[in-house]
């Protein structure tokens, strides 16, 4: 029988260029996430390119920089999640969201669909596909009796990727790094919308505040939230670096499919 709670960590962090910078920062909030069942970090977690022109740096599958997440895992004894890059065999690399489980190998689950290719009015042009393979196909992580959606941050502009988990999960994960102006416009409202319609939790980990390389900075929005499937905010973590375990209740899905049964009504 699955289990009618499960309680989720979501960490909020300013990532740099700077990986051991990174990786102290995950020690250090991870090690706070008490009772969790999962603690879930954004895009971008171990390695944020900052300065125009540099490469992204990809990290090895076998290197020493996943070795020291997957020992900390098996310290703490709780399944963690960051979505970063990772070299690939290819010249491009995968924008991956990777499970850690306490004494077990690394899990890549998910690789971003949808690669974000825009020019935004009032900040950088940000070309993806200039570094990243696309990825393909939806992917459904099941943990602790829990069914959660994986998606990472531009992925959540396209609805069909998310009708492909509505009715079918408890949950669905976004990890993300939005820049301010397209955060301050659509953030909450394309979330609050993936929850109603879906009709199941959103849990966005999100990128926030300054993101400083010498004398180069980015900017991201923050504001990380747990949505509940009635479309209301249970959680919301601001500008600031932080972490916060929040328990998930069937019960809420149960009530938001029983009183709109969207389910029975689809016709497309």
């Amino acid at each position: 029988m699955a289990a009618d709670k499960f309680c989720l960590g979501v960490a909020q962090i300013t990532s740099t260029d700077d990986i051991e910078a990174n990786l102290a920062l995950v020690e250090k909030l991870y090690g706070k996430a008490s009772g969790a069942d999962l603690v879930v970090f954004p895009e971008n977690t171990l390695y944020f390119r900052i300065r125009s022109g540099e490469p992204v740096k990809g990290l090895a599958w076998n290197g020493p920089e996943l070795a020291r997440v997957q020992k900390a895992v098996d310290t703490k004894g709780v399944p963690l999640m960051v979505t970063t890059a990772l070299q690939e065999q290819g010249a491009k690399l995968s924008n991956s969201t990777i499970l850690f489980r306490p004494k077990s190998a690394p899990e890549k689950l998910y690789s971003k669909i949808h690669l974000f290719d825009v020019e935004v009015e009032g900040a950088p042009p940000v070309r993806e596909s200039d570094f990243f393979t696309s990825g393909s196909g939806t992917k459904v992580l099941e943990l602790g009796g829990w069914k959660f959606g994986l998606s990472i941050c531009y992925d959540l502009r396209f609805s069909e990727l998310y009708s492909q988990y509505a009715q079918k999960v408890d949950a669905i994960l976004v990890p993300s790094a939005f820049l301010v102006p397209t955060g301050e416009a659509h953030w909450h409202v394309l979330l609050r919308a993936r929850a109603i319609e879906s009709q199941c939790f959103v849990a966005a980990p999100a990128q926030t505040g300054d993101h400083k390389s010498e004398s180069q900075v980015r900017k991201t929005y923050g504001h990380s939230l747990v949505i509940d499937p009635w479309g209301k905010i249970m959680l919301e973590l601001k500008d600031s670096p932080e972490i916060h375990v929040i328990e998930l209740s069937r019960e809420l899905i149960a009530k938001a499919r029983q009183q709109i049964p969207m389910a029975g009504h689809r016709r497309l």
